[in-house]
């Protein structure tokens, strides 16, 4: 005579066979992740004559079992941060000489968006890419949309 496992008994068996398999096999793809290259991005800063320059800048990262059970990302220093906006430019949208009202990092979502600062340098900057501003004194930086397409 067969007897019959209570529901819950056999759920439970599943969900330990399952757990057990899905264990070592995330842990073996732990061990393969690669720990991300730094990260670029242009600066913007003021010198002491109040002028702004760009510069190069990177970020690293640190292989860290950031969200567990998921397996470890390459996470970067935290740093704080107050507050979050997002700003919407039309295409022909033109800034004249204005410093930063605020150190901040820029990351552009869609269209394109020229930056200029006082040595003469102008840099383009597009979809996915991050810049940080950090010239909130002195005479600051031109901004124009370059793009047909709003910028974001």
């Amino acid at each position: 005579m067969r007897r019959k496992m209570a529901p819950g008994l056999v759920t439970a068996f599943i969900l330990i066979a399952t757990v057990w398999l899905l264990v070592p096999a995330a842990q073996e793809k732990a061990s393969d992740i690669p720990l991300a290259e730094p990260m670029a991005f242009a600066r913007i800063y003021t010198d002491t004559n109040g002028e702004s320059h760009f510069a190069s800048h990177e970020i690293n990262f640190m292989l860290i079992d950031y969200a567990p059970p998921a397996p470890p990302i390459s996470v970067s220093e935290i740093m704080p941060a107050e507050t979050v906006s997002f700003i919407s430019s039309p295409p022909g949208w033109f800034g004249d000489w204005h410093p930063a009202p605020r150190r901040q990092f820029v990351i552009v979502l869609s269209g394109e968006l020229e930056v200029e600062v006082y040595d003469g340098e102008k840099r383009r900057f597009g979809p996915g890419d991050i810049f940080l501003v950090e010239d909130t004194t002195g005479k600051g930086h031109i901004s124009r949309v370059t793009s047909k397409i709003r910028c974001y």
